[in-house]
């Protein structure tokens, strides 16, 4: 990857699940917090395995893989917002920077597809 702007940000993303998790365990919620710390954690181990992959498939799989980690976890954001287990103003934060984080990774995608990395 040519800047590590999207690695930065994933893991900017999963210190604020996990202090999502943290406040939602405090809360006695079990099923969505084990959910959303999985997938949301996942995002920035899967672009950071996708700096050491073995080609350009490989490559373009971990950030595939990411991607659906990604929009598995805006579900669960959706979910908990529903749910009123968030409120308004974190779910719009968590939401921004979750879909910033999938922009990013189809243009990576995309730009690997097309041969320019």
């Amino acid at each position: 990857m040519k800047d590590d702007k999207l690695s930065a940000q994933s893991t900017d993303f999963a210190v604020s699940i996990i202090e999502l998790v943290k406040s939602l365990k405090e809360k006695r919620e079990s099923i969505i917090s084990n959910q959303i710390g999985r997938s949301g954690t996942s995002i920035g181990a899967n672009i950071r395995e996708a700096h050491y992959a073995h080609g350009k498939a490989d490559f373009i799989a971990k950030l595939q893989i990411a991607l659906k980690e990604a929009n598995e976890t805006g579900y669960w954001l959706e979910l908990l917002f529903k749910t009123n287990y968030i409120d308004e103003s974190t779910f719009k934060s968590l939401n921004n920077a979750c879909t910033s984080i999938r922009v990013m990774l189809i243009s990576s995608i995309n730009t690997s597809k097309q041969g320019r990395i």
